[in-house]
This record gives structure tokens, C-alpha cells and sequence, in this order.
């Protein structure tokens, strides 16, 4: 699998591979306003920038590294995105931030400050693109359409909006995760080493971002499943502003396909994902989700009582197209129930062999923003230009990682930007 442009869990990762290869030096460094640009002009045009396109990092723990998103852009198995932008003569702005998990609206800010930075910076009358990756793609909709509709700021002057596997309509974390998470942190936050990472993989779930983000939240094991009071206002505040930038033409592209054909990981609702028993823990299980009434996970620590995590109503969404949760690390690319299995072990349990190691992350139908993932039937629907709120999209031929970096979707992006500009 291609190195993903988003690690969805950054530094925090357990046992996170660390020989990902040092990006070139920038060209120009931006400080920004909650954040910083890496700005790599194109060979073409002599150190001015000229045609500028800005690409927004994504959701995930601490602060943007360079390193990461020039190795899922540029250092992957399949496509050198931005060396294929600068072939056509585009400069490529790279945009991180100070605090991925920071909320939307509050990162928006420093999109906004990019913008007016490559319009100040700029050589000639160019528009600019813009866009991001994951959460990234959600962050520069609503600054592209505050700055349309608040006259104190300035023209975007963009001309081109892109997402690249944005949920649109949400992000699935599976319920199951999010209440392990919890629990094993309660339990074991003071544990050495995997303590740490069990207390911030806990906070940043519970993080403003995540909280936005994630279709169903759940802020402790005993919680209520629920869409957060987070995500309703971010969406109200999206909506007063438009929900879209109205001045651009908006395309998108998904790591799932556009089918409806599942995920090809034989993912069926309602049986178990990973189980694990041993010096922590006692029959716990976690299950994938199911439509209806269910129980979704059975946590117990050693010597404690058992944990019941219930659902209801919510779609069977693991098995379903769109782009799937990774988390690398030295011992593979665990998806979201593996990542489970993995710190299972880590506090010195037996976990049975049969894991089903992954799962949805972005619905396809989120990332072409074509319906409501709550609704079973359309997740599973092919989706046709008629459903999608973009001027055009491009799924991809096989469900794969979440922004992982293909010359087919990447290709298509960078002739929609040569077709526009």
C-alpha cells in the first residue's frame, strides 16, 4: 500500500515508524497564524511565485510535519504529485498547522492567512487553488466560503477548490474503537510507555477536530453514542456561510469506489472484530457495526466489572466503499479494529488470530459529498454526478487507504487544475 498523505494518528501511533526520509528544504517558509506554509516553487518559473496551489494537511495529533506530507505526496509507491504540478508550471504551497486536532473553524483562520500570503507573495494575475487532504479539504471549504461572505476579508481570488478524500458528510470511527480507547486509558493511562499513547489517543478522539468530524462521537466507554454538539455547530456555522464556496469550481476525489460495492474486506455487521484475553483483560470483544439495536463491544479489565457498549440505529458502515482507516506502524498498517488488537497485546493479553484488521474511515458518499452516511441504502448506492454537491469527482478503482497518494486520482487532479487555470 502507498504511504497515505494523513496519518490519521501522527507521532502517537504505537511502535510509529520513524525512516520516513527528509523532505527537501522549501523554497520559502511561511509563519502563519495558528500555523506555517512550505512553499517549493515550480522549476519553471525562477523562484517567483506565479500559479499557486496551497494543499491543507489533515486532521491528526500535534502539530503538521513536513517530513510525513512530502512523503505521502511525493515519496509513495505510485504518483510524485508535486513534482507533476510543477511540470505544468504550478507552484505547490504546502499547508500545516501548529494544532491538527485544533476545531475546523479555528484552523479555517489559518487558511485564511495563507491565502492573503500567496496573494501578496504572487507574481502576475493567477488564480489560485486551493484545497486539502482528509480534514484538510473541510478546513479550506468553510475559509474559501467565510471569505466570500465576510466583507471585512479580502477576495480569495481562487479559482479551483479540491478534496482529496474529505468527509463531507462525517467520518466513521467505529463506536467500538472509540469506547476501547476510553476505557484502556482510565485503566492503564499510567502504565509506562503505552499509557501515554492510550491518553492521547483518548484526547484525540475527543478532540475539537474529532469531535467535528466523526459522524458519531462517544466521549467515554459509559457514554451515549450521539452526533457531537460540536459537529451541529460547526454545521450550522458551514451553513450560514453558504456550505460552499459559490465562486469556484469544486471537484473532489475518494479512496473508495463509486459503485456501492463494499470494501472487499468481507466485512460483515454484527460479528466480532477482535477478541483478547490475558493479564488485563477478561473476555473483551469488540464487534463491527450492525443496523439496528446491538451490543458493540464487552470491555472488562482484570478483577473488574464488564463494560456493555450499545448502539442503536446506526448503519452497518465497516464494510462499506470509501477510504479506509490505516495506522502505520512497525508492525503493518493495522486498520482501526487492528490498532485495537495491537494495544490488546501491548498490555499483555492473547488476542485471537482472526482480527478484522480494518475498516471504513471515509464513506465514499462523504468524500463525493453524494448523501447521508446514517442512511444504510445510500452508503451502499452507486453514486452518479447527479448526487454529488461538487462540480465533478473521481472515485477511485479499488477501496485503499484514506488519502493514499494514486496516479489515478492524483492524475486527474492535476489536469483539472491544468483544464482550469
Amino acid at each position: 500500500m502507498t504511504t497515505p498523505v494523513v496519518d490519521l494518528w501522527g507521532p502517537a501511533t504505537p511502535g510509529a515508524r520513524t525512516e520516513i526520509s527528509a523532505a527537501p528544504e522549501p523554497h520559502d517558509e511561511w509563519e502563519l497564524t495558528g500555523g506555517k506554509a512550505w512553499v517549493f516553487y515550480s522549476p519553471l518559473n525562477r523562484r517567483q511565485l506565479t500559479r499557486p496551489v496551497i494543499l491543507s494537511d489533515g486532521f491528526s495529533a500535534g502539530p503538521s510535519r513536513l517530513d510525513q506530507l512530502w512523503a505521502g505526496l511525493e515519496e509513495n509507491d505510485d504518483y510524485r504529485f508535486v513534482s507533476e504540478l510543477h511540470a505544468t508550471g504550478h507552484d505547490v504551497i504546502i499547508l500545516g498547522y501548529d494544532n491538527r486536532a485544533a476545531s475546523i473553524t479555528a484552523n479555517a483562520d489559518t487558511v485564511i492567512d495563507c491565502i492573503r500570503r500567496a496573494l501578496a507573495e504572487r507574481v502576475g494575475r493567477s488564480k489560485l487553488v486551493v484545497g486539502g487532504f482528509s480534514m484538510g479539504g473541510l478546513v479550506t471549504r468553510y475559509a474559501l466560503a467565510k471569505m466570500e461572505q465576510d466583507p471585512s476579508l479580502p477576495d480569495h481570488e481562487t479559482s479551483l477548490y479540491l478534496s482529496y478524500d474529505t468527509p463531507h458528510q462525517g467520518a466513521w470511527l467505529p463506536v467500538a474503537l472509540q469506547a476501547f480507547t476510553h476505557f484502556a486509558a482510565d485503566n492503564w493511562g499510567e502504565v509506562p510507555l503505552v499509557g501515554e499513547k492510550l491518553r492521547q489517543f483518548s484526547a484525540l478522539l475527543n478532540s475539537p477536530a474529532a469531535r467535528q468530524m466523526a459522524r458519531w462521537h462517544l466521549e467515554k466507554a459509559t457514554g451515549t453514542v450521539k452526533e457531537d454538539r460540536e459537529r451541529v455547530e460547526f454545521l450550522q456555522a458551514l451553513e450560514e456561510l453558504g456550505g460552499w464556496p459559490r465562486s469556484v469550481r469544486r471537484i473532489g476525489v475518494a479512496n473508495g469506489v463509486a459503485t456501492g460495492n463494499g470494501n472487499g474486506n468481507g466485512i460483515k455487521p454484527d460479528v466480532t472484530a477482535v477478541r483478547a484475553d490475558g493479564e488485563t483483560l477478561v473476555d473483551t470483544w469488540l464487534k463491527t457495526q450492525a443496523t439496528g439495536d446491538q451490543e458493540v463491544a464487552r470491555l472488562q479489565r482484570k478483577g473488574g466489572e464488564a463494560v456493555s457498549v450499545r448502539t442503536s440505529g446506526l448503519p452497518d458502515i465497516d464494510g462499506a466503499p470509501g477510504g479506509l482507516f490505516t495506522a502505520p506502524s512497525e508492525q503493518g498498517d493495522p486498520g482501526s479494529f487492528g490498532l485495537v488488537a495491537l494495544l490488546c497485546r501491548l498490555l499483555g493479553n492473547t488476542v485471537d488470530p482472526d482480527v478484522i484488521a480494518t475498516s471504513c474511515f471515509i464513506p465514499a458518499i462523504s468524500a463525493l459529498a453524494a448523501g447521508d452516511i446514517s442512511d444504510p441504502k445510500v452508503l451502499y448506492r452507486p453514486i452518479t454526478p447527479d448526487n454529488s454537491e461538487l462540480d465533478a469527482f473521481k472515485a477511485a478503482g479499488r477501496n485503499e487507504g484514506h488519502t493514499t497518494m494514486t496516479e489515478e486520482l492524483g492524475a486527474w487532479i492535476v489536469n483539472e487544475i491544468v483544464a482550469i487555470s
